[in-house]
């Protein structure tokens, strides 16, 4: 969602000094988003200390972010489960929509907020690493850190977003629901345990030991 959302960004394209200070904005009102949610996880994460628990929650993760990906909204809508989710979202989306209208450095920031808390599958990644730090200053740096990471691209987003058509927009946005896919396809991988180096650790090598677990 990000993205999309930075190409559309109503700053000011004639004032340089201003454009950079409205994206900085948008940038804060993300890391802020992103703090909260940091807090939020990085508690779950103190509870989840036993490694079993983090491989489980890694698949149920993967998965629904798959199937979520898979299934058209329309056909969640119908049970009762997923409507207090979605009526949830459409009103962030709303909200974000009436931002858009103003150019106030306060919608900036409010934008970049309400962006934060939308799906996407990289922070739903950058999520589970908060819950993994297993501690909640830790998972609001690591939270933050990804933010800060994010700037970089998302800031060349928007100053090169004048220079892309419409369909080049349209063939980036096909590929969100492919990069979760791939993200869920990781979390679930990671969960199973598959011995495999740096995708799917295997149970022993999740726990802490004093020794370390080396290959013969």
């Amino acid at each position: 969602m990000c993205g999309p959302i930075a190409m559309m960004l109503p700053v000011d394209r004639s004032n340089p000094t201003k454009k950079v200070i409205q994206i900085m904005l948008y940038h804060l009102g993300r890391l802020s988003a992103y703090a909260s949610l940091g807090l939020i996880f990085g508690i779950l994460g103190k509870g989840f200390y036993m490694a079993g628990i983090q491989q489980h929650i890694s698949i149920i993760v993967g998965i629904l972010m798959i199937v979520i990906v898979l299934i058209p909204e329309r056909v969640f809508m119908k049970y009762n489960f997923s409507k207090p989710v979605y009526k949830l979202i459409s009103n962030v989306k709303t909200s974000l929509g009436n931002q858009f209208k103003r150019k106030s450095p306060d919608a900036l920031f409010t934008i970049g907020l309400l962006n934060g808390f939308l799906p996407c599958g990289l922070v739903y990644a950058a999520l589970f690493g908060a819950i993994a730090m297993q501690n909640v200053t830790l998972g609001v740096t690591y939270m933050l850190l990804y933010g800060l990471g994010t700037i970089p691209m998302m800031s060349a987003v928007v100053y090169i977003s004048n220079f892309l058509s419409i369909p080049i927009r349209s063939k980036m946005q096909k590929l969100i629901p492919v990069v979760t896919v791939i993200i869920g396809t990781l979390f679930i991988l990671r969960g199973l345990g598959l011995d495999i180096d740096y995708i799917s650790p295997s149970n022993m090598n999740l726990f802490v030991q004093a020794n370390a677990n080396c290959h013969n």
